[in-house]
């Protein structure tokens, strides 16, 4: 058995600063640690591809992570590593517990099935995996492998836990009580649907020395026709990951606004996202949504975004400047306004008339790259 603190502090000493998951009682230990650690931070999401997302936002800023969770979670994260860690290139380390290991402790009958097939999954995924150890020595062999694959083929490494290999006290600071900002009336209306193309002109204006990222499907394909640019992170797929990307880059890059260009169909998907968001309130991040009401690069299909009031539910979920826009000067306006504070920016737009929109020449892992050094100059 390990103790949790020194796995920690072996993990701080390789740079490994942000870690994010959603807990398992075989890491009580390590999760309470990372929590009271004065060196690394700690945002607990609501699900394991929303950790998984802000994991890879904020090692586009340059900061490796650690994303961890019990494999019964292990379905959700499934998404966001075949089709954004993997395409865009974000190595990250994976702590994965093993629920229902064959030969282990008797478990819940909900873990029987992912118990049998764990290991296969990571294998299927293409994600090489290692076994935590029960001696302390075997440690850092563990970790220079992962380290060194992380390091080379640039995409995660899993490491698999077993019950009782982590120990720890398990006492915990807890997370103080954030208040919710005091309530203040949402301000504008959605009166009218705005031009999706005049839009994203209005976000550029705006914004030419933020961090743009836009949601998977015609956002990020719209964005790049109306001008590419360095500072322009264009996702495909990890439909509903982008609130959460946005989050991690925000946080490891305080300097830096993050714009985030969210629809109405992924927001949905990630609706518990903005529950983590309000409750970090990152104060550099503005999110946008782009609400045309349809899942527009699939065939325009509508959503359920009519009866969704989604500035309340932000606003609700502790984002303490929220607004509703159905006007270019508005938009503008809000935009332009750079005071620190979480924002979110509801916006009505049209379903789009062009449907031919050019996909980047470059590639997923090309345009990370570029994101990454406009980051950094």
């Amino acid at each position: 058995m390990i103790p949790a603190e020194e796995f920690v502090t072996a993990l701080a000493s390789r740079g490994f600063r942000l870690f994010s998951g959603v807990p398992c009682s075989y890491l009580t230990p390590l999760i309470n640690t990372v929590i009271n650690s004065n060196e690394i931070e700690y945002i607990g999401a609501t699900n394991e591809g929303d950790a998984v997302s802000i994991v890879a936002g904020a090692e586009l800023a340059g900061s490796r992570g650690v994303v961890l969770f019990q494999n019964s979670g292990l379905g959700n994260a499934v998404n966001p590593f075949t089709s954004l860690t993997e395409t865009f290139r974000i190595p990250m380390l994976i702590l994965c517990t093993w629920r229902g290991e064959p030969g282990g402790s008797p478990d819940e009958p909900q873990h029987d099935r992912m118990g049998k097939i764990t290991p296969q999954l990571f294998e299927v995924m293409g994600i090489p995996t290692g076994h935590f150890p029960s001696d302390a020595a075997d440690l850092p062999a563990l970790l220079d492998r992962a380290q060194k694959h992380l390091d080379d083929e640039r995409t995660p490494f899993a490491i698999i836990i077993s019950k009782g290999t982590i120990t720890g006290d398990g006492d915990l600071t807890p997370y103080p009580r954030t208040p919710l900002p005091p309530a203040t009336p949402i301000e504008g209306a959605l009166d009218h649907a705005l031009d999706p193309d005049a839009t994203l002109d209005v976000v550029r204006e705006c914004g030419p020395n933020d961090a743009l990222l836009a949601t998977t499907g015609f956002t990020g394909r719209a964005l790049y026709a109306r001008g590419d640019s360095a500072n322009q992170f264009y996702m495909v797929g990890s439909m509903g990951c982008i609130s959460s990307v946005g989050l991690g880059l925000a946080r490891m890059c305080p300097d830096r606004r993050v714009i985030v260009l969210d629809g109405d169909g992924s927001l949905l998907m990630h609706l518990g996202a903005l529950a983590t968001i309000g409750f970090e309130a990152p104060p550099n991040l503005v999110h946008v949504l782009l609400d045309n009401e349809v899942h527009d690069s699939t065939g325009a299909q509508a959503t359920v975004s009519p009866a969704i009031d989604f500035a309340s539910i932000a606003r609700a979920c502790g984002y303490p400047r929220v607004s509703r826009v159905d006007n270019l000067d508005t938009l503008r306006t809000a935009l332009s306004d750079r005071t620190p504070g979480l924002s979110f920016v509801h916006v009505r737009t049209q379903p789009r008339a062009n449907r031919k929109l050019p996909r980047p020449t470059m590639t997923p892992a090309e345009v990370a790259d570029r994101f990454r050094g406009w980051l950094r100059a």
